[in-house]
């Protein structure tokens, strides 16, 4: 048996094909299945079942195109309401792929129909089990998705879930799950890359505390989860519209002009730096990167036109690519240069960029400094630069006015979402000065700066 993992690190996700003897089982595959097609073709091996372990909150879901272009069975949790035709897949239920056999297993907790898939040999022996939001590494998926009505219920479930595979499925067992590598979709911080049910019993909450203790903790520690999750179940349950990875029309730099002008979405790929050092006014600054599709995906107005600004075609494919993982479709355009070739002659926008070293000296001269930190609440929670402004970046289009007037220094954890921030604020007509760094870097941080206040107000 050859288990393949197909890595969506800017989602923190994983997809797998599973191959033996010419057959492949394909589990919770991504939207641009053309990654799993290649990996196909690579094995030499015939897809005979497309596997879903829940209805995805976290990205629009490949499965159903890949079971209709390769003709492989569909199996989707029998108790999901869907719009399309599938195998139902039910507790007990095995199918025979080949050589191997398939064993749908009930896990609710992530969902209510939330299963798990236990593969066999021609032995009959368990190799592996692909868990999706169930058992993750030394964490289980979040259950509170589908509101905050079932998370009590949803969480004992997915305590009883996880104790269900850890005592049927022998310990060697390798784990396989699709959450867990930077997905929001994790209740807690996961560890590892990979796993067996031995290992799991050592590390697991699940497996190592009683009930309500488990209970308790998971839910205190739920924290916000990106706002485009509220869009992926509708759509997965609908049945997503088949992939489109063409480029965007292009915009020149008159349209271009006219959508700012207009108050449109119009993003910036570049590099943070690159963007504060001169940038089209009105455009937005989302570097192309892990992080790039979770908070454009958070903060994104749903349906609104969308214009993407790149150094190159390549760079805008890339983004096309992870937008439609998230089911943004509808690109209004693009537009290819240097800000210099798009500003149409038009003066250029620009902020400074400093770090935490830059950040203790200025303050050290002007203490009255608006300092704002675009970290979550959870982040927050463990301490912060002393006397700074806390908004969630998520939150701060809703709460600008909140930020007094005058320069505003921006931090966060990585200098990610402080580059967002920073370009919100641009936008707004306030003057950022970018802290490009990580608040919590040892060399280079806050700490190692002087600013960092053990506890702040949340």
């Amino acid at each position: 048996m050859q288990i393949d993992i197909i890595e969506t690190t800017s989602l923190g996700d994983r997809s797998y094909l599973v191959s033996q003897a010419g057959t492949g089982i394909v589990i919770d595959p991504q939207r641009d299945i053309d990654r799993v097609q290649d990996l196909v073709a690579r094995r030499g091996v015939t897809v005979t079942h497309v596997l879903e372990t829940h209805v995805h909150n976290d990205y629009v879901t490949g499965g159903l195109e890949l079971a209709r272009v390769t003709g492989a069975a569909y199996l989707v949790p029998a108790g999901d309401d869907v719009t399309y035709q599938r195998v139902p897949a039910a507790d007990g239920d095995v199918h025979r792929a080949g050589d191997l056999q398939i064993t749908v297993v009930h896990t609710p907790g992530h969902t209510h129909h939330h299963v798990s898939y236990a593969l066999a040999g021609a032995d009959g022996e368990v190799q592996a089990v692909f868990t999706g939001g169930s058992m993750l590494y030394g964490s289980t998926g979040r259950t509170d998705l589908l509101g905050a009505e079932h998370t009590d219920t949803l969480t004992h479930a997915q305590f009883h879930s996880v104790r269900r595979l850890a005592t049927e499925l022998p310990a060697a067992t390798a784990v396989f799950p699709s959450h867990g590598f930077g997905s929001f979709c994790a209740a807690t911080p996961t560890s590892g890359t990979s796993s067996t049910i031995a290992d799991q019993q050592q590390v697991n909450p699940a497996l190592t505390q009683d009930e309500q203790t488990f209970v308790d903790e998971l839910i205190a520690g739920l924290g916000a989860y990106p706002a485009y999750y509220a869009h992926m179940g509708p759509i997965n349950a609908a049945g997503p519209a088949p992939v489109d990875l063409s480029a965007p029309r292009t915009v020149d730099a008159e349209e271009l002009a006219g959508r700012l002008a207009a108050g449109e979405w119009v993003v910036d790929l570049r590099t943070r730096t690159a963007f504060a050092a001169g940038h089209l006014p009105g455009a937005l600054n989302f570097e192309l990167g892990t992080n790039f599709l979770t908070y454009l995906g958070w903060l994104y107005d749903w349906d609104a036109p969308l214009t993407l600004i790149g150094d190159s075609a390549e760079q805008v494919a890339t983004a096309r690519r992870e937008l439609v993982r998230i089911g943004v479709d509808r690109i209004a355009g693009a537009a290819i240069g240097t800000p210099e070739d798009l500003s149409a002659g038009a003066d250029l926008g620009s902020y400074l960029v400093s770090d935490f070293a830059g950040l203790a000296t200025h303050l050290a001269k002007h203490p009255d400094t608006v300092v704002l930190d675009a970290r979550r609440d959870d982040e927050r929670a463990t301490g912060g630069v002393r006397g700074s402004v806390h908004v969630p970046i998520h939150e701060l289009r809703d709460r600008m006015d909140e930020i007094p007037d005058g320069e505003v220094w921006v931090y966060c954890g990585s200098g990610y979402r402080a580059s967002i921030a920073a370009s919100l604020l641009a936008r707004a007509g306030r003057r950022p000065v970018l802290v490009d760094g990580g608040y919590g870097d040892p060399e280079t941080g806050s700490a190692a700066a002087g600013l960092h206040a053990e506890s702040v107000a949340v």
